[in-house]
């Protein structure tokens, strides 16, 4: 019986952080360190002809700047994936040629942050301005070619064709689509358009830099991938990775932009170049305007039904703007389709095609949903246009279609599904709204209008066959456990989380388990904080490691006992067997003594599939019929993440993604000028959600039990990002009549859309 998984335990480090404990990057940076700015382009698409920095360098206090000439010559991705990664090698760490507003020509390394800035102003760059291609759905064939150089590199086939402005495209299907529509009574066919996000972690880009006495270069960073910094690091300076620690340290928010390296590079350079510690800390504007974004797509979605609501056959066509570089462009784009197509997947044939595109925009890189939350939009809209052009309900069209546990999801890489409970999460959450009873819409006394939408979602559990996690668990000394893991925490809860389950693992008390912060020299591999992968991929190594300590444990109290060991139990005290007892305390301390060994069991897991989880989501918002302003007063989310491990830590996640996904479908919106110059750059142009935008979140989990998972437990981190913005649209139509297929779903938007 579980002590501690599926308890609402309070995060381990939330006394240290509402205290104010220096525990973020910043707060433990080293005296003396250089201040590292970057000199930025402000053209988007330009030559460098020169650079004189001759009177920058005469600033007092200034030690170095760097240029295209002083770096390796040596391309690299900045993505924060596994090796081989599927991103292009099409960075260097300064570029001759500059490919948007932002992008980086010269680094900036001084004594003090005004040295810096008067030197930065001092710098002579001649350009040679070349034609911009901003447009992405323009960007094929284009005249302008984003990428021309000879060293360009990818790992394997991404059907990339670089000359043609397509870092990757491909295709997928099952079945004939064709056929299926042939035979179709009801065809539905419309395009849909997202806007590129910025994820606006509360913490910034940070990172510092120090030599140690054998020259290796550490780096402290706020990152969710280290093991990923510390490759790409070594490649980028050629260097062996032997000469590079990382060090991560809690981390303010990440919500995918700190799987792609942003700010460690230029630092480590700085303090290869000169010996001395260096940081690099951006401000929000840099954040907004040199990280990375989410990729806006442009999605076509054609649907072949049935007049009593059959849907048998859906295709699309997803085309994605990776910007500059093709962080994360080949991957991102598939899950437009794999995570949502899979939802109906009795249709009898499906089929997907995509492209992704290079422009003179800021790179785009990964953001909680992952290509999963583009592509739901615009099916789950899609399906909610052929409810009302069936005159069925959305809930009873669905209901008819759904997915179930036993059969092979044909566009999710061919998995069986072997856990699922999204149909009573649809049941559940159409109770909590009073669907039935509402839907589409009313009209209140005053005037104004209370309408309904609704949409369900799947996400995954790691990458399967890719993703690996390990753990080392050390009995102590005082019986005491360290539990030393690669997974990053990003304010998620998952240090507590992977505690719980090792507590119970182990039979003890959660004060037993320390938990040990990621350093690439002493932790064991994990492949990052991503794709939903720590509570089912890192959890499940957990396990495994108690399953050995466990067994270590009984093996050793054997010998010192005499006692055979199989005859011997453990209660997570006490070792005893045939009369005899062993306090674990007692175990422990005669384990470090003389010729005996300290414990240390180790677990690694990866799996072969990457279960999903499910979510329905309602929406009721209020209508002005006159102003077009809409506010959302009720949200009800019903998830499906397997077990529950720590029901508080999940309901959070659930309640940050939906205000995320809110702020997605009503206010985000990175735009650019004809230029390519950023104009949503600040907190005052780039709106997010208060808490006074959201109106009210209500949570509820249906719990499945995922053979796979540990403890029956799949993942919760993206998939509550997902249903927000088509579940907002159709209310939107429900209250104005107006089909809004383009985000996000503004008053001026909803004004300037045809009545339907």
């Amino acid at each position: 019986m579980s002590v501690n998984v599926g308890k609402s335990i309070k995060k381990i480090d939330a006394k240290a952080l509402i205290t104010g404990k220096p525990v973020y990057t910043e707060d433990i940076e080293p005296t003396g360190a250089l201040v590292v700015k970057l000199l930025r382009s402000p053209h988007a698409h330009a030559s460098i002809k020169s650079i004189d920095k001759s009177k920058a360098l005469l600033v007092p206090g200034i030690e170095a700047i760097y240029t295209f000439e002083d770096v390796p010559k040596k391309r690299f991705t900045l993505a924060g994936q596994s090796f081989p990664e599927p991103s292009p090698y099409d960075r260097l760490i300064l570029d001759k040629v500059v490919r948007y507003v932002g992008d980086e020509v010269c680094i900036v390394a001084g004594a003090t942050e005004d040295a810096v800035d008067r030197a930065m102003k001092l710098i002579k760059v001649d350009y040679e301005v070349l034609e911009s291609l901003i447009d992405y759905e323009k960007a094929i064939d284009h005249p302008v070619v984003i990428h021309t150089e000879d060293d360009y590199k990818v790992n394997f086939d991404i059907g990339n064709e670089v000359h043609r402005n397509i870092c990757a495209s491909g295709s997928s299907g099952h079945g004939n689509v064709e056929e299926v529509f042939a035979k179709s009574d009801i065809i539905l066919e419309h395009v849909y358009r997202t806007k590129a996000n910025n994820q606006t972690a509360m913490e910034s880009f940070k990172t510092f830099t120090t030599l140690d006495a054998y020259g290796r270069i550490t780096i402290v960073s706020s990152t969710q991938v280290p093991f990923h910094v510390r490759r790409h690091v070594a490649h980028a300076l050629e260097l062996s990775p032997s000469k590079i620690k990382v060090v991560k340290p809690r981390i303010g928010g990440g919500f995918g932009a700190k799987q792609t390296l942003v700010t460690e590079m230029f630092p480590a350079f700085v303090t290869m170049k000169t010996g001395k510690p260096a940081k690099l800390y951006y401000s929000r504007k840099e954040a907004f305007t040199a990280s990375t974004s989410r990729h806006a797509m442009t999605i076509k979605v054609k649907i072949g039904a049935k007049k009593d609501g059959t849907i048998l056959g859906i295709k699309m066509h997803t085309l994605s703007n990776t910007g500059a570089y093709g962080e994360h462009g080949p991957t991102t784009v598939g899950l437009s389709a794999t995570k949502t197509i899979s939802l109906y997947n009795k249709a009898e044939a499906y089929q997907f095609d995509y492209e992704v595109v290079y422009t003179n925009t800021m790179s785009a890189g990964a953001f909680r949903g992952y290509g999963a939350t583009q592509g739901g939009f615009a099916l789950e809209s899609a399906v909610n246009e052929l409810a009302t052009k069936l005159h069925m309900d959305p809930v009873a069209l669905r209901l008819k279609n759904l997915l179930a546990v036993g059969e092979k999801m044909h566009a999710y890489y061919n998995e069986e599904l072997q856990s699922c409970r999204l149909r009573e999460c649809i049941q559940t959450g159409r109770e909590m709204i009073g669907w039935d009873n509402k839907y589409p819409s009313y009209i209140l006394d005053n005037g104004k209008i209370r309408a309904y939408g609704m949409a369900i979602s799947m996400q995954g559990s790691g990458i399967s066959n890719v993703d690996v996690a390990s753990v080392s668990i050390h009995l102590n000394d005082n019986g005491m456990y360290t539990l030393m893991i690669g997974a990053t925490d990003m304010g998620t809860g998952c240090d507590t989380i992977l505690a719980q389950m090792a507590a119970d693992g182990l039979g003890c008390n959660m004060d037993q388990i320390t938990v040990h912060g990621v350093d690439t020299d002493v932790s064991p591999y994990d492949t990052g904080s991503y794709a939903s992968s720590t509570t089912y991929v890192t959890g499940g190594a957990v396990l495994k490691a108690c399953e050995s300590m466990q067994s270590q444990i009984l093996e050793a109290s054997a010998k010192i006992l005499g006692v055979p060991k199989e005859a011997l139990e453990f209660d997570g005290t006490c070792i005893y067997g045939e009369g005899k007892t062993l306090l674990l305390a007692d175990l422990a301390n005669a384990l470090v003594v003389g010729s005996n060994t300290q414990l240390v069991a180790i677990g690694t897991n990866s799996q072969e599939v990457s279960p999903p989880p499910f979510m329905a989501g309602f929406v009721e918002i209020e209508a002005d019929p006159d102003t077009m302003v809409y506010t959302i007063v009720d949200y009800v989310a019903v998830v499906d993440c397997g077990t529950v491990i720590n029901p508080n830590l999940a309901k959070v996640q659930v309640e940050g993604g939906i205000a995320q996904g809110i702020g997605m479908a009503m206010t985000e919106d990175i735009r650019y000028s004809k230029d390519g110059r950023m104009y949503n750059d600040s907190f005052m142009m780039y709106r997010i959600p208060s808490r006074l935008d959201v109106g009210k979140i209500r949570v509820a989990f249906e719990s499945s039990y995922e053979p796979t998972g540990p403890h029956g437990a799949k993942s919760i981190g993206e998939i509550v990002i997902n249903t927000p913005s088509p579940a907002i649209a159709d209310a939107v139509y429900n209250a104005y009549g107006r089909r809004v297929r383009e985000l996000p779903i503004t008053p001026e938007r909803i004004f300037n859309t045809t009545k339907e």
